[in-house]
């Protein structure tokens, strides 16, 4: 599911079609993993906020928006539910698991 604010605001739908469809899903949100959902990949929200609080601050002072480089992610993390996957019927290559950040049980 991309991480748009319409998928989002139905992720709770979406989570309860793909259910009952027995398809495995990947969300852009730690949330809907949490909720059900087979896996997420997506970018370190905390170090996000704590970059643009930064950007926030030099044009308070002053700095061009414009002049300040494009900044992107470096760390993105990936949540895994083996609830999930048991319930769909897959399994989950170890070394997959060893990647996670996080694995739900």
């Amino acid at each position: 599911m991309f991480g748009d604010a319409m998928f989002f605001e139905e992720r709770k739908r979406i989570l309860a079609l793909s259910a009952q469809g027995g398809l495995p899903t990947m969300y852009a949100w730690r949330t809907a993993v949490e909720a059900g959902g087979l896996m997420s990949y997506q970018e370190n929200w905390p170090r996000m906020q704590r970059q643009a609080a930064v950007y926030v601050d030099k044009i308070l002072k002053g700095a061009k928006p414009g002049d300040l480089p494009v900044d992107r992610p470096t760390k993105y993390e990936l949540i895994i539910n083996l609830k999930t996957a048991k319930a769909l019927g897959l399994t989950i290559p170890p070394s997959l698991l060893q990647r996670a950040d996080q694995v739900i049980e």
